[in-house]
């Protein structure tokens, strides 16, 4: 087993009756009923894929994960064991203890509830605080308002643009806006959030 694999070992983080379980094949119909709740695959702006390509999309984040640059999760509500969306860890950097949160994407239902805030405070937590993170790094589309607007709530700090970084899927080039989180802002971030979530009706 090597260094990035016994970093997630056993990894099953659970918070207001939502858990994260690393991402598998077993999850492919879940996955993408939450793609049709919304029909999330025409947001040309996410990188959600079409509910028949959930296979593949799985099988490249299970490659991704071989190589040791994502850690994918599949956000599931414990109560109804329904899938909700999926999160992951991604450019992993070890020698620098930074990682990144994205390739984030939820059905329809349950955007605008408490289930993003606690996805990242359970993300947040664990990379700080067990995985000894100096930093962790949140990325979005130029043009994902919304995106933006939800990574900023979470305390985060807006370190710049980067032009022409990646292709979209529907073939235009995109701007990426980079926000991060130090080791010496959680303390106050973490309070944040869990101050966010004692005001949503669960």
């Amino acid at each position: 087993m090597d260094a990035f694999e016994q970093l997630f070992i056993h990894l099953d983080l659970q918070l207001n009756n939502i858990r994260l379980v690393p991402l598998s094949f077993e999850h492919e119909q879940g996955l993408a009923e939450a793609c049709r709740d919304g029909e999330l695959w025409n947001l040309r702006i996410t990188s959600t894929p079409h509910y028949t390509e959930v296979k593949n999309y799985i099988e490249k984040a299970l490659i991704q994960k071989a190589q040791g640059s994502r850690y994918p999760f599949v956000v599931i509500e414990q109560s109804s064991g329904k899938v909700l969306g999926t999160t992951s860890y991604h450019d992993i950097l070890l020698n620098v203890k930074r990682f990144e949160i994205g390739y984030t994407w939820y059905a329809q239902s349950a955007q605008r509830t408490h289930v993003n805030t606690s996805c990242k405070l359970l993300l947040l937590e664990f990379a700080f605080e067990q995985l000894q993170a100096n930093t962790v790094a949140l990325r979005t589309d130029q043009f994902n308002f919304k995106s933006q607007k939800a990574i900023e709530r979470l305390g985060a700090k807006k370190d710049g643009i980067i032009r022409g970084d990646q292709m979209r899927k529907d073939g235009t080039i995109r701007d990426t806006v980079l926000y991060s989180i130090a080791q010496g802002d959680w303390n106050n971030v973490k309070a944040h959030l869990q101050d966010m979530l004692a005001h949503y009706k669960k």
